[in-house]
């Protein structure tokens, strides 16, 4: 039976951003503590950013940008520097897959949340200073990621970025590191045949 895959394989993609310009955001301002008891993904988008979409009472602030904008429109997160530190927590890029989100770019990304993040379908773009500034200045601008080139395109400004080899490979084919393992699957059992076949000879000899 083929094992469905958990998110949708990462090549190009093109969307409007959504700033979020505050420096040092950290996990726990993602989702608070108190939402990790659930260990189900479906529903965590609307607990991102909760303390800062609602007020004390619960309520939706109408005014904050998480709330303003249409999240299948906005796709890429544009983030102050320092995105994701604090406590490694996988609800985290969970909340935000489940939000709307398919990548996060900033200058600084926390490494811990980085690895989370491209384990889960959230692809961390870290940029250089200018285009970052120029993303910041530009909230809603339309910008393409194209994972297979490793590049940021705004306008006719092009930026480089780096993603490790085997994680690439994985959001390129829509896989999580266990989904690419089972890929595998034919050549290893052939590797265990051949192997026990060479015992065998060996025993007999």
């Amino acid at each position: 039976m083929q094992r469905e895959l958990p998110f949708e394989p990462f090549r190009i993609l093109s969307s409007r951003t959504m700033v979020l310009p505050q420096e040092n955001i950290d996990t726990d301002q993602i989702i608070p503590a108190r939402f990790l008891a659930t260990t189900q993904r479906h529903g965590l988008g609307e607990l991102a950013f909760y303390d800062w979409r609602r007020d004390a009472e619960g309520a939706a602030r109408p005014d904050h940008v998480l709330n303003r904008l249409d999240p299948a429109g906005h796709r890429i997160l544009v983030a102050g520097r320092n995105f994701g530190c604090g406590s490694s927590r996988e609800h985290a890029p969970w909340a935000l897959v489940d939000y709307g989100f398919r990548a996060v770019v900033s200058s600084e990304i926390a490494e811990i949340f980085a690895a989370n993040a491209l384990n889960n379908g959230l692809l961390p773009v870290v940029i250089d200073e200018k285009t970052h500034r120029l993303l910041l200045e530009r909230p809603g601008a339309e910008v393409v990621i194209d994972l297979e080139q490793e590049c940021l395109r705004l306008g006719t400004h092009q930026a480089a970025f780096k993603v490790d080899s085997f994680a690439r490979a994985c959001l390129l084919q829509g896989a999580d590191s266990l989904g690419w393992l089972l890929t595998a699957e034919p050549d290893i059992a052939r590797f265990e045949v051949q192997r026990n076949h060479l015992r065998e000879t060996e025993a007999t000899a």
